[in-house]
């Protein structure tokens, strides 16, 4: 128990808590803002791998560092365009729409590469970011830029939903529709432009992986955050604030069982270390998601003229 208090108060410790939780922070805010405009988005797996082998390949063809983050999220926002057209033009299933936009973008990823790289067996590695050492905060000295604009993008992100008109409809189209429509607003517009954004923050958070995290794209390195983001976005009660905070929660127990695993102080089996963070964070759920207002429009697709 000593050793892990001691692991607790290291920098190390808390440097690589914050490299887990940057691309969770990056796409449970696009998530967050699909669902507060009351569109369900399940196609962050697809999207985060898109922009992952988007922002790797657009650098291993020459494009700088930020070329290559610019080139995720356009890649992704395009995907999100093709979501928007699917779910708010032609109000089909959300559900659907997601899931078979994250087949269709890991697929179409995965097969790109193979296009480019056809006989290569090891993946090809570029530069990543640099770490901001000129930073005064020690724990952010060891990050990339990329961590500290997700950390930036939080308040701008609350100000923009609490403070601006645009924010304002964007939540009223969330949460009735037939009252923003009334105003004159768009709900159309409103929706299309809150999953296109979603969508770029979503690639990346992806991008964060290849351009940050890594050096390189490889099959399965996305493992799972896209889902993770969206149970955080319920744990954050749909606000930018306790979505940083879900996002630190969820690597702080990722980067725990990592140490633990090394540790392996009481002989148990790896995957139990494994599991941890994942049951940890289902209770933390459990009883956040108990005090949490959805969105009363969420999942429902609005016609204009119905009601």
């Amino acid at each position: 128990m000593s050793d892990v208090l001691d692991m607790l108060t290291t920098i190390p410790f808390w440097v690589a808590v914050l490299r887990v939780a940057t691309p969770l922070i990056f796409g449970t805010l696009g998530v967050l803002l699909c669902e507060r405009s009351g569109v369900l988005h399940l196609g962050i797996e697809g999207l985060m791998v898109v922009g992952a082998f988007a922002g790797w390949y657009a650098v291993f063809l020459g494009a700088p560092l930020w070329g290559g983050v610019i080139a995720a999220a356009a890649v992704a926002a395009i995907f999100g365009l093709l979501h928007a057209l699917l779910t708010v033009g032609l109000a089909l299933s959300q559900h659907v729409a997601g899931l078979g936009l994250t087949l269709l973008g890991t697929a179409l990823s995965y097969f790109c590469y193979r296009v480019a790289f056809p006989k290569v067996n090891t993946p090809p590695t570029i530069t990543p970011f640099a770490e901001m050492s000129w930073l005064p905060i020690p724990v952010l000295q060891q990050q990339t830029p990329l961590t500290l604009l997700a950390l930036l993008l939080v308040p701008l992100i609350g100000y923009g939903l609490y403070r601006t008109p645009a924010g304002l409809a964007l939540r009223m189209v969330g949460e009735s529709p037939q009252a923003v429509e009334s105003q004159g607003i768009s709900v159309a517009r409103v929706r299309t432009t809150a999953i296109v954004l979603g969508s770029a923050l979503m690639g990346v958070a992806g991008a964060f992986l290849t351009l940050s995290a890594f050096n390189s794209f490889y099959f399965n390195m996305v493992n799972g955050r896209g889902w993770v983001c969206v149970a955080l976005v319920v744990f954050a009660a749909w606000r930018p604030g306790k979505a940083l905070l879900g996002a630190l929660l969820f690597a702080f127990f990722d980067a725990l069982q990592l140490r633990l695993q090394q540790a392996n102080a009481g002989g148990l089996p790896y995957q139990f270390y494994l599991m941890l963070p994942y049951l940890l964070s289902i209770a933390a759920l459990i009883v956040a998601s108990r005090r949490s207002a959805t969105p009363q429009a969420l999942m429902k697709p609005y016609i204009r003229g119905e009601r």
